[in-house]
């Protein structure tokens, strides 16, 4: 099976940075587009940002110039670095990996189990 892993959440001030990370492993042939969603309290599950397997990039208007997501595919790793946070950036963040399991097989998605981020003074 495949496992996605995030760590790298915290407590930060208003203004402050954090760098999530995501790394995929198990049965693993090749990862197409990953991705990053954020769940804030009462609220429901938004796009972050998405990068494919060739590196492009888009980013929700909400963070657009702020986050900045990367991968590196030989580690089957994803990043997300975040500047200048706002407390509404507070949220579960959720990766998402779309994964092959085998040659010529279709992708699956699968989910990380979140790591909370708590941007306040």
């Amino acid at each position: 099976q495949v496992q996605l892993v995030e760590s790298g959440g915290g407590l930060v001030q208003p203004g402050g940075s954090l760098r999530l990370s995501c790394a995929a492993s198990g049965s693993i042939f090749s990862i197409n587009a990953m991705g990053w969603y954020r769940q804030a309290p009462g609220k429901e599950r938004e796009l972050v940002a998405t990068i494919t397997s060739g590196g492009s990039t888009m980013h929700a208007d909400s963070v657009k110039g702020r986050f900045t997501i990367s991968r590196d595919n030989a580690k089957n790793t994803v990043y997300l670095q975040m500047n200048s946070l706002k407390p509404e950036d507070t949220a579960v963040y959720y990766c998402n990996g779309v994964v092959v399991t085998s040659t010529h097989g279709p992708g699956y998605s699968y989910w990380g189990q979140g790591t909370q981020v708590t941007v306040s003074s």
